[in-house]
Formats: structure tokens, sequence, C-alpha cells
């Protein structure tokens, strides 16, 4: 209520040429959530769901939450070497879903 400025529409035209106008929409740009990102975010969960729930620990820790394969290892109670084994079996099964 206390705004500098009155709220203006988003269809609110800002330039008009002949037939050609540009909205405040127009100018706005948004590259957090892009139509590429909304999909792609879809496909990850689509994919997270069909592995197992070991897979989708290492995956999430990994990918997610930025962890080491060192730093998931311990806090699973696995080696690293099955950590790999299993991250590298997780992302196999994955690209094979959507060849």
């Amino acid at each position: 209520m206390d705004a500098i400025q009155d709220p203006v529409s988003l269809q609110e035209p800002i330039y008009n040429e002949g037939n050609e106008s540009i909205y405040i929409m127009d100018q706005i740009k948004d590259v957090k959530n892009t139509d590429e990102l909304w999909a792609d975010n879809i496909t990850i969960t689509e994919a997270m769901k069909k592995l197992n729930n070991r897979e989708k620990t290492i995956i999430s820790k990994r990918f997610f939450d930025g962890r080491t394969q060192m730093e998931v290892a311990e806090e699973i109670g696995i080696s690293q070497a099955q950590v790999s084994r299993l991250e590298k079996s997780a992302i196999d099964r994955i690209k094979k879903m959507y060849k």
C-alpha cells in the first residue's frame, strides 16, 4: 500500500509501432524457471521414481546435495567403491530410460 508507484499490469504496452506492441511481460526474463528447466525437473523426478531406495539416496546425496562418494559411503555405511558402482549403475539405467 505504501508503494512508490502504482502497480501496473504485465499486459501493459510499453511500446507501440503500428500493429507491433511490446508489453511489460516481454521485458521480464526468468532465468530460474525456464521451460527447459521445468521439463528437466519433471524428467529427473520421473527417473528418480524408478530407482531403488539405495540408488535414490546415492544419486540425491551426490548430485543434489553435492557430496563426494567418500562422504556418501560414510553416511550410508558402505565402501566408496560400492557407491561408485551403484552410482554408475543408476546413471546407466536412467540413460537407458531416455534413449
